[in-house]
């Protein structure tokens, strides 16, 4: 079992930053493949980025094209912890954020099938 809690979600205006932080526990960290996930109301939940790391290929990431340049994945092993970097922040940025994870070496994970474990959600909300 892996548990996910997310945190970092607010408010903040249109050009403002915020930093997501999802902490895992319950597995070992280094083999987990990590993404962030958003759901705005009234729509389907969608990819943002993912990240993966192996002894053979290092870190790895994957953004959505919509946040490419905007959004930073990173990892941090010693806390266990995935962050997601999140500047130039626009009002359709706005959503419930999910981090998701899964038990793989194979690089990072775009589609919401592949992930085993969801944190709880955290709200980002980007005002004009």
């Amino acid at each position: 079992q892996v548990q996910l809690v997310e945190s970092g979600g607010g408010l903040v205006q249109a050009g403002g930053s915020l930093r997501l932080s999802c902490a895992a526990s319950g597995r070992t960290f280094s083999s987990l493949a990590m993404g962030w996930f958003r759901q705005a109301p009234g729509k389907e939940r969608e990819f943002v980025a993912a990240i993966s790391w192996s002894s053979w290929t290092g870190t790895n990431t994957v953004y959505a094209d919509s946040v490419k340049g905007r959004f930073t994945i990173s990892r941090d092993p010693a806390k266990k912890t995935v962050y997601l970097q999140m500047n130039s922040l626009q009002p359709e940025d706005t959503a419930v954020y999910y981090c998701a994870a899964v038990q793989s070496f194979r690089g990072p994970k775009v589609m919401l099938s592949e992930y085993d474990y969801w944190g709880q959600g955290t709200q980002v909300t980007v005002s004009s």
